[in-house]
């Protein structure tokens, strides 16, 4: 079977797009993590060569304002994290979220993450994900839902290339973006993950950015743990709420800057330099100081320094507005917590002369991370499958959950709705709340609108016929049937093409014309469904069977008319209804005045004071006034089969 026509049904396609989403999502998140790698091992290498309190300001100056630079010339959309974005345009925000951002976001935070700021690369990966997806579906005409779909499998695919953990990027997506997921929404995502997590694992290799491949380190849990977790667990949770709300402190801070974009990364970039050349080596890159954390044996007072100046130096580059994400800031916060209240905790236990019980540091460490992680975003669940996918041990799961949950509670106890939610609300834009109804035509299906009674043809008319059937309807198509079972269906253009001329058109039949197997819905399918067939095939019907018995037909008109009638408020009316193919206006001479005054209005919002500007004149000049409501129609629907209601006055 030729690719193009194994290729033609909704379900193998959706399975293509995913599969293409989860390629280039991987591809990109390999791209960032190496170059970034590259350039962080450079910048680590210039510092040891030459002086350091010179080399990594200067670099982070440069970096950070080339970067700035770059978005604010470009694409003003890839600032920040680009998850709040991402939400953004998930709730039908205008915001524009294409190939454009994806590229510039790419660059731009290889340039900042390269020149030393204190930002993660994998809340970037999520917006360049989504932002190649919604590309995708640009190119790929689709329905505003199925859109929607694929934006969030391509926001899934950026988080689990980025962390090399399919599940994580499915339950976030699920977490922070589609409480109302469907089932096509999951499956596609779940798919483009898992493909965007093998690219990256497969080719991603080892750099000097974070790599949480931690499965060496040692972690085991014991009852005697249980109060300490508890304690990480609250503690996480003040502590992340304090992050959390000093992140907006530095945002109004750095929008009170006399600055611009480019101006305001540069300057962080030049103190978080001057920062970082004044603490230990270990300090200069992710990996190294992750080591340090989850590896166990460093003292209290440095793991203490560790989460005073990461939670500094994240709060500067994050306020600047500069490209870049807080998961793995977040992540390695929550490691130096963990690691500091288990060193605490296995030294007040030597202390008062008790046989030792606690698990060692590390363990701590990783459970710190799901629990500051859960504080930040306020994603329990993805913070718990995150830190399980990249240690793989099962001893971390109860820690995990203990410290995950507290602070979950604990944050929204002192902060409330979600981070990046409070993020939107910060810049403007306010969405509706998760547990809003959806619209109410969306919970239609096609059975619910088809028309019943169908005209059809037989496959053994003539195309003689066939031609005079065509000039005796108004339909510009027609389903095909054979004993009442659906075998195709035939268009004018298909009488008319000169490829399907038959040299004896009175023995021709439709059989030999008509265009076999086409696109077909069963009567359950959502409207959804059904819009995105008609503008993945550019087709105006499509038939509704039963197995392969034709049970009805909907059209674009159908469509029209049902989101029409659930928006003004109408009950939706079963099987065929009566309504005309177009309406003829008639206007009169004026019973009164000198003249008429004829006022077309389509906006209801401009309506009012339209007409009372036309009144005016008319009024003035001795004329009757006539309203007449223009009804836009899209040049893709052809007038015949455009219904058309006029409401007496």
């Amino acid at each position: 079977m030729p690719f193009s026509r194994w290729l033609n049904g909704s379900k193998r396609f959706a399975i293509v797009e995913a599969c293409v989403i989860g390629l280039v999502s991987g591809l990109a998140a390999v791209l960032l993590k190496q170059s970034v790698g590259w350039l962080g091992g450079w910048r680590v290498q210039l510092s040891h060569q030459y002086a350091d309190w010179l080399v990594l300001p200067l670099l982070g100056l440069l970096g950070g304002g080339l970067a700035g630079l770059l978005i604010e010339r470009f694409a003003p959309e890839a600032a920040g994290s680009g998850i709040p974005q991402v939400k953004a345009v998930l709730g039908n925000v205008a915001i524009a979220l294409n190939v454009r951002v994806a590229l510039v976001k790419l660059a731009s935070v290889m340039l900042t993450l390269g020149a030393g700021l204190n930002l993660g690369r994998q809340g970037p990966t999520v917006q360049i994900g989504a932002a190649l997806a919604a590309q995708l579906s640009q190119w790929i005409p689709t329905s505003p839902e199925y859109r929607r779909q694929l934006i969030a499998s391509g926001a899934a695919a950026g988080l689990a290339a980025g962390f090399n953990a399919p599940i994580a990027g499915i339950l976030f997506v699920v977490e922070e973006f589609l409480q109302d997921f469907s089932g096509i929404t999951l499956g596609t995502a779940i798919l483009a993950s898992f493909v965007g997590a093998v690219v990256s694992r497969v080719l991603g290799g080892r750099s000097l950015s974070l790599d949480l491949g931690v499965t060496s380190y040692e972690a085991t849990f014991s009852l005697y743990d249980v109060p300490i977790f508890l304690v990480l667990g609250l503690l996480a949770g003040l502590l992340g709420s304090l992050f959390s709300r000093s992140i907006f402190a530095s945002l109004a801070i750095n929008r009170r800057l006399p600055l611009g974009l480019p101006g305001r990364i540069g300057l962080m970039g030049l103190l978080s330099g001057l920062l970082v050349s004044q603490l230990p080596d270990s300090f200069r890159d992710n990996t190294g100081l992750q080591d340090m954390l989850s590896g166990g044996g460093t003292t209290w007072y440095l793991l203490l320094l560790a989460f005073g100046a990461k939670f500094l130096l994240t709060l500067m580059a994050y306020g600047s507005g500069a490209p870049g994400g807080i998961f793995a800031p977040s992540l390695i916060l929550g490691s130096a917590l963990g690691a500091l209240v288990g060193t605490l905790g296995s030294g007040l236990e030597s202390l008062l002369g008790l046989t030792p019980h606690l698990s060692p540091a590390s363990t701590y460490a990783l459970a710190g991370m799901g629990a500051f992680f859960s504080a930040v975003t306020r994603g329990p669940v993805t913070a718990i499958v995150i830190v399980f996918e990249i240690t793989a041990n099962f001893n971390l799961v109860l820690p995990l959950m203990i410290g995950s949950v507290i602070a979950y509670l604990v944050a929204q106890r002192l902060v409330g709705n979600s981070f990046y939610g409070r993020l939107l609300e910060w810049n403007g834009i306010q969405l509706q709340s998760s547990g809003a109804q959806p619209a109410p035509w969306q919970k239609l299906t096609a059975a619910t609108l088809m028309q019943r009674q169908v005209e059809t043809l037989s496959s053994r008319m003539s195309v003689d016929e066939a031609k005079q059937a065509f000039a005796r309807s108004h339909h510009r198509g027609f389903p095909v049937v054979d004993g009442g079972r659906l075998v195709g269906i035939v268009t004018q253009s298909d009488l008319s093409a000169p490829e399907r001329q038959s040299d004896s058109p009175q023995t021709a039949t439709l059989g030999q014309m008509m265009t076999a197997n086409p696109v077909t819905v069963s009567p359950a399918d959502s409207l959804t469904h059904v819009l995105f067939l008609l503008n993945r095939f550019k087709i105006s019907r499509v038939p509704v069977t039963d197995g392969q018995k034709l049970v009805g037909i909907i059209t674009r008109a159908d469509i029209i008319r049902a989101e029409s009638d659930q928006l003004t408020g109408e009950s939706v009316q079963l099987g065929p209804r009566p309504a005309p193919s177009y309406e003829v206006y008639r206007t009169r001479s004026p019973a009164t005045g000198r003249g008429r005054l004829l006022l077309p209005v389509s906006n209801p919002q401009t309506a009012p004071i339209l007409v009372k500007m036309a009144g005016a004149i008319a009024q003035e000049r001795g004329y009757e006034l006539e309203v007449l409501h223009v009804m836009l129609v899209s040049r893709a629907h052809p007038p015949s089969e455009t219904a058309v209601r006029t409401t007496q006055a």
